[in-house]
């Protein structure tokens, strides 16, 4: 722990005082301690559950600055975005690996590995520079959730095709369950909260007892969304917007933090997960700088085309924020390796896309939302996006 958080924060510190984000900074601190460079620390368990922490606290101090009707406002042009960033990339990995001659299966699992949004750290620079409540911010924030129950599907689909069987009733099943859930919170998860939590904490003599609260429903609704078969983390991200007119500053300074404590070890984690060593091929290091450039153009190309009605330089924030694969992309990569579907030099091309990924992200946000302030506003109260 030690080594990851002290490593994180340095090189933070350094890229921040070189005037580049400060978390470019931590995921590279991981990529240089772990195999890929130093060898000083390799992914495991351990780490892997404190990444998974930090991403669901930070998802949760995002949603407490979020209004679920102002996320609701964006619904339907969140709903396009999402839907062009997931086809784009699909389509075009899918192609990609086909004409390189990569067998069928294989071309399928690179397209679905480059359709999920890692939002976490398109969330933590939005939060560092303060504009999480903008449109733009609000749009990536909805189309990352959808993008989510999407990139589930198209992982469900590619995952029975993979074991050779296709069970369409259960892919409706599971899609039904995941909307429903994500629906039914998001509408009324803010109500009833504020409705049920006073009583609730006007009984309770634990100290912090308003944290308390909040962070049982916090890992409750993470544990609720992994059952209804969307990842943790929107669970986490749902749990902060129904609290967000509820809680008072303090649980907000509380959150902060936990955040604070366990970011590093998930922005490290996406850089330990880095090995240079399957792109020694001439061959294979070109696959993975196409993919890479596929990766980046069929998010800013699809999102950016979902979000054009807003104006170029929304729909250019739109797309830039949807870039980041993450932790997404290297779960994908991991579920095709033991399904014996991707050949190794195929996996080290979907990890290097999955963490060039989210190094090019935040560069292009700070670049995306320059001269954006936090007291930004935008007339959204007469125009409203449906």
């Amino acid at each position: 722990m030690l080594v990851v958080f002290g490593s994180a924060k340095l090189l933070a510190e350094v890229f921040e005082r070189l005037r580049m984000p400060g978390i470019v900074g931590e995921i590279v601190a991981g990529a240089l301690i772990g195999p890929a460079a130093l060898g000083w620390i390799a992914p495991s368990h351990f780490l892997e559950a404190l990444a998974q922490l930090g991403v669901m606290f930070l998802l949760f101090r995002v949603g407490l600055e979020v209004k679920a009707s102002e996320l609701l406002g964006v619904g339907g042009t969140a709903a396009v975005v999402a839907a062009l960033g997931v086809a784009a990339p699909f389509l075009l990995g899918w192609g990609i690996l086909t004409l390189w001659g990569e067998p069928h299966i294989e071309s399928i699992f690179t397209g679905a590995a480059m359709v999920a949004t890692s939002v976490g750290v398109t969330a933590q620079v939005l939060e560092r520079r303060g504009v999480i409540g903008v449109r733009a911010s609000r749009i990536i924030l909805a189309a990352a959730v959808i993008d989510d129950v999407l990139g589930l599907l198209v992982l469900a689909l590619v995952g029975n095709l993979a074991r050779g069987r296709f069970n369409p009733l259960g892919l409706a099943l599971t899609a039904a369950m995941a909307i429903g859930f994500t629906a039914l919170v998001a509408t009324w998860g803010g109500r009833t909260v504020s409705r049920v939590a006073p009583h609730i904490q006007q009984r309770l003599r634990v100290g912090e007892a308003q944290f308390a609260l909040s962070m049982c429903l916090l890992f409750g609704l993470s544990l609720l969304a992994v059952y209804a078969g969307v990842a943790a983390i929107i669970g986490a991200f749902l749990a902060g917007m129904a609290l967000a007119d509820t809680v008072g500053p303090r649980v907000r300074d509380l959150a902060h933090g936990v955040t604070e404590l366990l970011v590093p070890f998930f922005l490290a984690g996406v850089g330990l997960h880095l090995d240079l060593g399957v792109l020694g091929n001439r061959s294979t290091l070109l696959l993975a700088l196409v993919i890479l450039a596929a990766a980046v153009v069929s998010k800013l190309a699809g999102c950016g085309l979902g979000a054009i009605r807003l104006g170029r330089a929304d729909a250019f924030r739109v797309g830039v924020g949807m870039i980041p694969r993450g932790e997404v992309g290297l779960v994908v990569a991991q579920i095709g390796q033991s399904l014996g579907v991707i050949s190794p030099h195929v996996y080290g091309v979907v990890v290097f896309m999955a963490v060039a990924t989210t190094l090019i992200a935040p560069p292009l946000l700070n670049l995306a939302f320059r001269g954006v302030q936090s007291a930004h506003t935008e007339n959204d109260a007469a125009f409203r996006l449906g």
